[in-house]
């Protein structure tokens, strides 16, 4: 993206209010929540990996309109200094980091060449970065957090997993009066051709839940793709993991929420809390 970005109402950053702070946050705190219910543990990845870690994902050939990457400013000579909010090419070292569009695969990357308990969980939140094609605040923008809870061992565990937190999204968006839709949907990790393509085409492996055309959370199958390319093992099988994820958009909820109560963020706080209880 080369037009400068902005932090305006609408545009491709957001600086949270008090109100929107709280409100995300007890949102988080509710997901959270019911991850530890099933015993989840929690880790904390970095904002950005080195690009040969997400290459392994094929991010850059399967997703490569939504990423950016970064490397250092050339201070050999002259420090270089921004024209018009932009660095010229020639500013910027060879890049090196990549900005991840999702935040699973920090759960992916800790177990690289592991085995794993066949019913392993785990819960993560991060910074996604994604260039779209246009940003509307807080229903999409550049920068934006999203907590996901991941399942990684066996197949039957990473699909009970889905089913819980399911159940657990419509039963709070019911109790919120938020009307949502669950759409099928599908994400380019597979080979077109390829057998994991069929099964997906066959059934398929990512499901949203849309408040007002926003999808705002999803489940997701991967099969035993990330097993396979960060090689992890269920133990005592040596066979590959199998994955999946479920994902919240922490703003993009709190565009919905403030669309359902009418801008009134304490209102929809009060709401969130009695719905979780």
């Amino acid at each position: 993206m080369t037009a400068p970005i902005s932090i305006a109402p609408g545009g491709a950053l957001s600086i949270l209010s008090p109100d929107e702070t709280d409100l995300l946050r007890t949102l988080d705190r509710i997901v959270t929540g019911w991850a530890e219910e099933d015993g989840t543990r929690e880790i904390i990845p970095p904002p950005v990996y080195p690009l040969h870690d997400l290459e392994k994902f094929d991010v850059y050939r399967n997703f490569p309109h939504l990423q950016f990457v970064g490397g250092a400013l050339d201070v050999a000579g002259t420090p270089p200094a921004p024209v018009a909010g932009v660095f010229a090419r020639d500013d910027v070292e060879l890049p090196f980091l990549g900005m991840p569009h999702s935040t699973c695969y920090g759960a992916y990357l800790y177990y690289e060449n592991q085995p794993v308990a066949p019913d392993t969980t785990l819960t993560l939140v991060n910074r996604c970065f994604r260039n779209e094609d246009k940003y509307e605040g807080l229903r999409r923008l550049l920068s934006f957090q999203m907590r996901e809870v991941v399942a990684i061992g066996s197949f039957e565990h990473t699909q009970e997993v889905l089913d819980r937190f399911t159940g657990r999204i419509e039963r709070f968006a019911e109790a919120l009066g938020l009307g949502l839709t669950k759409v099928a949907a599908t994400d380019p990790f597979f080979e077109r051709d390829g057998a994991r393509a069929l099964l997906q085409r066959l059934s398929p492996v990512k499901y949203e839940f849309q408040a007002d055309g926003l999808a705002i959370a999803s489940v997701n199958t991967h099969r035993n793709f990330f097993g396979e390319r960060c090689r992890i093992t269920i133990e005592g099988t040596g066979e590959h993991a199998y994955t999946s994820c479920v994902a919240f958009g922490l703003e993009r909820w709190l565009a919905a929420l403030s669309d359902r109560f009418e801008g009134d963020l304490p209102r929809a706080r009060a709401a969130v809390t009695a719905a979780a209880s």
